[in-house]
């Protein structure tokens, strides 16, 4: 029996899916296109991942699998010829301080190796060189890098008393246990407004420590032990990363604590003996401390025998980093500040050091965040990936990567209910002479644009930026147009906007790149502030509470508390979520689903698309946020689908809905094509150009060519990322930066402005 080259899929009924067949070629980079919410991802990752994944299970052994919860079959008759999946998505890399680029590539163990071989003096093996490890972290710090103190002037509130909520930390919050232990253990004058305590008292409330107390209850006197807020609070929090703070209080943890570099240490997180030890004049902190090109110049010149394989491994790794197109990063990085395209870079340089063969790599979107010089190297390492003999599935929009893919599936041809079937299977000659869309955009790719520029009205001054990386740089911006800021990753663009413009303009509407939630319980109803006029439209209709209706409150299915899911944890895989058994994953009591407005239950309304809704409600609120959701593109997303199912492009242009709503006449976007279709590019651009022509100022940081194009003015840093960066290398109109020699952005200009594609 042969083994078959194509990967067999039969009536995949998966979300939007309309029971496709389809056979998808193995050992081949197979791009997979579609407009938002056509149903890739539903193809690729909710049916051939999970599949994949629920198979590998079944292989382990009986004594494992009793351990670990029966993973459902996605809705699907047949699939074959899987291999094992391994997924490279945009997923932060961890949320923890101890965890660095370093440790996530291992390249810190390897160095580590080589210092305890190599270095002099000789302090200890490997792990003294670690952290993590009790004797080589530093002692203050805790091998953090960083003092972590209470911000005691967010944490008291002067103007009340201890009864009416002095105390702002959410554990002290009036009516509970730590509010009555404070109010009433006869130390203070619970009516007395904390700004009117004395110097002693004021002390007492914070910082008493192991203070003895008498306590009588029901009759019977003890003695017991009492601390200040302070002491409790740092018992609890400091010097602990955040992974290491119980969910509950994370986000307490981040908004009253200040963070500053370890004076100890001075941010390198390894006591004093540890930094003595140096390999060619440095040590091992400098040397994490480097951006990942320069330590790779430096291990260049460590030579001798017992070096030589760990300088080997660690130059390999750095190659691809570089390559891939964070050379800028340094070893010490936090993975908890990378982004989710810096994240899914570094994991894809981490799986070209695998030597394992035969595998299926699952990608979403590489590109996001890349210039286009560097998806050339994105599609170099895509193909290596494919020529060690792996099978590569890519969900991308980027035309670059479509163009170089081996084989393309086109998914569509709407979102939504008007998506889920397969338009277009075959190479990319064939997709650019098909009538698809994916296909008539590639064709429209080579016809350059004709765009009448505006005239700037005035101009926004910056002045001697030196954020990060920008190296004093006087920039202007015009008001009254169309404006995108370019330039490689790491090149200063969000420095220049985020840190220096929008600290100049406070009033700017901000739609940038950070998640809009995390949380299944958040939803584009909860987001937009939908949901509450929705539940008061269904209280109105049934007589009761409106409370009653919300899945976070009374309402709630006892079992799941409302998800809807029962998550069970995997230490060594993602976590699983099964779907509730009391409620059927509706959220919701019995009760509560047998309440009805209009003919139709609350979880009825949460499965219900926008554009549904739309023809559902009546009440004006709720149908002027609901357009708005249409405005952008999102009609087809599901009122209650969950926040972190979204792509990053639905994420953002949820966040423009809600923003649209606003009045203002600055509009900062952070590269709002991510995640975007070529049509739906042609969307937003046109909501981008209504706000201008309206008289408004939008500033778009972008990489995309389309875009760029489609500006009046365009702001080009570089000309390469980290130290080599923050320089202004040309200011101007698209025309003019396509001249520029200088600008990398505007070769890419020229070739469409001169040499369009064939």
């Amino acid at each position: 029996m042969t083994v078959s080259s194509s990967i067999l899929i039969r009536n995949a009924r998966t979300h939007n899916l309309k029971g496709i067949d389809l056979d998808v070629p193995k050992n081949r980079v197979v791009v997979f296109t579609g407009v938002s919410g056509s149903g890739k991802s539903s193809l690729v990752f909710d049916t051939l991942y999970t599949e994949a994944q629920r198979q590998l299970i079944e292989t382990f052994s009986t004594f494992a699998r009793r351990r670990l919860p029966k993973l459902s079959r996605p809705p699907v008759d047949e699939i074959h010829n899987l291999s094992t999946a391994i997924v490279i998505d945009q997923k932060r890399l961890g949320r923890t301080l101890r965890s660095t680029v370093g440790t996530a590539t291992e390249v810190y163990t390897y160095l580590r190796l080589l210092y305890a071989r190599c270095a002099e003096p000789f302090v200890g093996w490997s792990y003294r060189y670690s952290f993590n490890h009790p004797e080589g972290m530093c002692p203050a710090c805790k091998g953090l890098g960083r003092r972590i103190r209470i911000d005691v002037d967010q944490i008291v509130d002067r103007n009340k008393s201890l009864l009416e909520g002095g105390i702002t930390h959410p554990d002290y919050k009036i009516g509970g246990y730590y509010w009555r232990d404070f109010t009433g253990n006869g130390l203070f004058d619970p009516n007395k407004k904390l700004g009117d305590f004395s110097e002693e008292e004021l002390h007492r409330l914070l910082y008493a420590e192991n203070l003895a107390l008498k306590r009588t209850h029901a009759g019977v006197t003890y003695s017991k032990r009492w601390d200040g807020l302070i002491i409790r609070l740092e018992r609890l929090y400091i010097n602990k990363a955040e992974d290491e703070v119980p969910a509950g209080r994370r986000d307490a943890y981040q908004r009253y604590l200040i963070y500053d570099d370890c004076k100890v240490c001075n941010g390198t997180r390894l006591n004093s003996e540890v930094l003595q030890a140096k390999v060619a004049g440095r040590n091992i902190a400098e040397l994490s401390a480097l951006e990942l090109s320069e330590l790779d110049a430096f291990l260049a010149t460590v030579d001798g025998e017992v070096a030589a394989p760990m300088i080997a491994k660690m130059r390999r790794i750095l190659g691809h980093l570089i390559d891939i197109g964070v050379g800028y990063l340094s070893l010490d990085r936090a993975v908890s500040t990378l982004s989710g395209g810096e994240s899914q870079r570094v994991k894809m340089a981490r799986q070209l050091d695998c030597d394992l063969t035969g595998l299926m790599y699952v990608l979403d979107e590489p590109s996001i965040g890349l210039h286009p010089r560097d998806i050339d190297s994105l599609i170099t390492m895509l193909r290596r990936l494919r020529d060690q003999g792996n099978s590569v599935l890519v969900v991308e929009h980027d035309p670059a990567v479509i163009l170089a893919g081996d084989h393309v599936i086109d998914i569509g041809p709407a979102a939504g209910s008007g998506g889920g079937e397969v338009c277009f299977c075959g190479t990319v000659a064939e997709l650019r002479s098909s009538d698809c869309l994916t296909g008539r955009f590639l064709s429209d790719s080579r016809i350059r644009p004709a765009v009448q520029r505006r005239t700037p009205v005035d101009w926004y001054e910056i002045h001697g930026a030196r954020a990060h990386n920008l190296k004093n740089i006087d920039v202007r911006l015009p008001r009254g147009v169309l404006t995108c800021i370019t330039g490689v990753a790491g090149s200063g663009k969000s420095s220049l906007i985020h840190d220096e413009f929008c600290r100049l303009q406070p009033d700017a509407v901000v739609v940038d790149q950070n998640p809009v939630g995390r949380s299944s319980r958040s939803n584009p109803l909860t987001y937009t502030g939908i949901f509450d006029e929705v539940r008061a439209c269904f209280a109105r209709a049934s007589g009761v509470h409106a409370s009653l209706f919300s899945f976070n409150s009374r309402g709630a299915c006892p079992k799941c508390k409302g998800q809807g899911v029962v998550h069970v944890e995997m230490n060594f895989m993602d976590d699983i979520k099964i779907t509730c058994s009391e409620c059927n994953g509706k959220r919701y009591t019995e009760q509560v689903l047998g309440l009805k407005l209009n003919g139709k239950s609350i979880h009825d309304v949460l499965c219900m698309t926008a554009d549904q809704a739309l023809t559902f409600f009546v009440e004006k609120k709720i149908r002027s946020r609901l357009e708005l959701l249409n405005r952008v593109g999102l009609g087809y997303l599901e009122l209650g689908q969950p926040l972190s199912t979204l792509s990053g492009g639905e994420a953002q242009r949820l966040k423009l809905a809600s923003e649209l709503g606003k009045s203002g006449h600055l509009y900062v976007m952070d590269e709002p094509t991510t995640g975007l279709h070529p049509a739906d590019i042609e969307r937003l651009l046109t909501i981008v150009e209504q706000l201008v022509d309206n008289g408004n100022t939008v500033v778009i940081i972008e990489h995309n060519i389309d875009v760029i194009i489609r500006a009046d003015w365009v702001i080009d840093l570089g000309p390469e990322g980290g130290s080599r960066g923050g320089y202004l290398l040309a200011a101007g109109t698209p025309e003019s930066i396509a001249d520029n020699a200088h600008s990398i952005t505007g070769r890419y200009l020229h070739r469409r402005f001169v040499e369009p594609v064939e």
